[in-house]
């Protein structure tokens, strides 16, 4: 199992990861303009690795001018069915798709661990105007409740995956991590929580690419389990998931 081929696994899974994946809260975006210096109404923003348009919905719902850059087709279909007025590039954010100094901000929600940055940062300050910005986030693992840290392990063990730690980075080494050192970045973390039925909330673990890449009958097994025992902590079969945002926005020099 390689990067690229999890990063290329989510076409198999496009309408489960439309209907199952969580969104963002609407302070995510008060951060994205504070931090950025401008309203995202009316600003030129490229959603890259835009995937099926959750972020781009919420982007446009803000007034963006939104172009939306993905690599896979099941995905970019099932963008096109939720935002058909929005423009859709095939490509990724090694290469993108898009004209030097034509955006005021790049977005990548959950997709700017697929790229290279030392390929997708030179590109991004390519395709920013000048006083532009690159945001990048991800709903990442609340640790501190006691059945989702737990979850968290039982998958990394089933995939045969590295689980995250627990603890989080400091900004400088979350700012390290991603490649934008040496640019001017803010950081700002956000809590927030949805409850869905446990049938969205398994549909929205089963499209992650570490499953995705499993057989069949690898998936199923675990669903199985967990299943029953998510049941007995939800009897009700409503789970509340809870998320930390993690949010980088770099500005252009």
């Amino acid at each position: 199992m390689t990067v690229s081929s999890r990063a290329q696994s989510f076409d198999v899974a496009a309408a489960q990861y439309a209907a199952s994946r969580p969104s963002y809260p609407a302070v995510l975006f008060d951060c994205v303009e504070e931090f950025a210096g401008r309203r995202l109404a009316g600003a030129r923003v490229a959603d890259v690795g835009a995937g099926t348009g959750i972020a781009s919905v919420l982007l446009r719902e803000r007034g963006a001018d939104v172009i939306a850059v993905e690599p896979g087709e099941a995905m970019a279909g099932e963008f096109h069915q939720a935002l058909p007025g929005v423009p859709v590039v095939r490509g990724d954010g090694n290469a993108l798709p898009l004209a030097e100094a034509s955006c005021d901000l790049i977005t990548y929600a959950q997709s700017w661990q697929w790229t290279d940055p030392g390929r997708s940062v030179p590109e991004a300050l390519r395709v920013l105007r000048a006083g532009g910005a690159l945001a990048i986030w991800w709903n990442t693992t609340a640790f501190d409740v006691p059945w989702i840290r737990e979850q968290h392990g039982r998958i990394a063990h089933h995939c045969g995956v590295r689980p995250r730690s627990a603890v989080r980075p400091s900004d400088s080494d979350a700012i390290r991590l991603a490649g934008l050192t040496g640019l001017r970045v803010e950081r700002r973390q956000v809590r927030w929580s949805r409850t869905v039925s446990l049938d969205t909330h398994l549909a929205n673990i089963g499209s992650r690419s570490a499953f995705l890449v499993l057989e069949e009958a690898d998936r199923e097994a675990f669903f199985v389990d967990e299943r029953e025992r998510l049941g007995r902590i939800f009897p009700r079969e409503e789970v509340e998931e809870t998320y930390v945002v993690d949010l980088l926005v770099a500005l252009r020099p």
